[in-house]
């Protein structure tokens, strides 16, 4: 089986051989490794539900497998929920017509996706404005980029497709101005510089990005605003916006962001469990881009959310 056929929200029944590498693995693990856009926790949910076999019979998630072993997999078609807009406070930068620029808070997730269904960005604006651009399907609606869930700040949201098509042309031709605060891990050797590697995604983990040569061209421009004992605050500026673009950029010169558990390394993670930080402390600050009528150039700026503040005076009394 290709396992890049294989979709979480396509049904279907799939059969593999175990391989000599699967020799003594366990099961659930060997599934995982077969089918990457599947969580380990929906994995075990389909051995428990009786939709997963091994040479015909039904086995346990901590069986090992044997090479040899034809594993079958049955996948329910998930169909796609509907979206209900909620009555959850936003915080407006900036509103007309056809776009609203939102200050995301950390832990809010930007549109609905397995396991994160209610409580979203869009849930909240489609309260808010009644009704958004279709273009992006009915888990998406107005959404035309993303900011991770623990990174906080600005979001523009199209309320008609004729705007949606305008703010993607413009992220294509990278006209939008996107700049970040973060803080990050270490002491920075230059005042200013540019990190210029291509991404793709991860050929171990895809769930994860990284630098590939063979990857898409991604570029980050970035400022040391203050430089601390041991971590630094930086300005950063988006060339390109690839996924995670910032986070591995920054990883890939040893200066991870702080409280980054993906990307961080021990290091960073150790760090970030002294502090009890809850994610990556990464804010989208300024967001610029022309509006979709007129033209203008509207610029919206963020401010710093409190537990980034409360971080730079920590750091400023050490």
């Amino acid at each position: 089986m290709n396992e890049e056929l294989c979709d979480e929200g396509l049904g279907g029944e799939f059969s593999f051989s175990a391989s000599l590498g699967d020799e003594g693995v366990r099961l659930d693990k060997v599934v995982a490794s077969h089918f990457t856009d599947i969580s380990r926790t929906r994995i075990s949910n389909l051995i428990e539900q009786k939709m997963i076999t091994v040479n015909g019979k039904l086995p346990k998630g901590k069986d090992k497998v044997k090479a040899g072993d034809i594993v079958s997999v049955t996948l329910p078609e998930v169909r796609e929920a509907e979206v209900l807009p909620e009555d959850i406070p936003l915080d407006i930068l900036y509103e007309d017509e056809d776009v609203l620029v939102v200050n995301k808070p950390k832990g809010m997730v930007v549109h609905p996706a397995p396991g994160h269904m209610n409580g979203t960005l869009v849930n909240a604006c489609l309260f808010h404005c009644g009704d958004l651009s279709g273009i992006n399907g009915v888990l998406r609606p107005g959404i035309v980029h993303r900011i991770d869930m623990d990174t906080t700040g600005s979001v523009i949201v199209c309320k008609n497709d004729r705007a949606h098509r305008a703010i993607a042309d413009e992220l294509k031709e990278h006209k939008i101005v996107r700049k970040y605060d973060a803080i990050v891990c270490g002491v920075m050797r230059e005042a200013q510089g540019t990190v210029n590697a291509p991404l793709g995604r991860s050929k171990r983990d895809r769930k994860k990005m990284a630098v590939d040569p063979s990857g898409k061209r991604a570029v980050t421009h970035y400022v040391v605003r203050e430089q601390f004992r041991d971590c630094a605050w930086l300005s950063l500026q988006l060339e390109t916006g690839r996924t995670h673009q910032i986070r591995v950029h920054m990883a890939y010169i040893n200066r991870p962001v702080l409280g980054d558990g993906i990307y961080g390394g021990g290091g960073a993670l150790r760090v970030s469990e002294s502090l009890k930080l809850d994610g990556q402390c990464l804010h989208a600050r300024v967001l610029g881009f022309h509006q979709p009528t007129t033209g203008e150039y509207i610029e919206t700026q963020a401010p710093l959310p409190e537990y980034f503040e409360n971080l730079l005076k920590r750091f400023r009394r050490e």
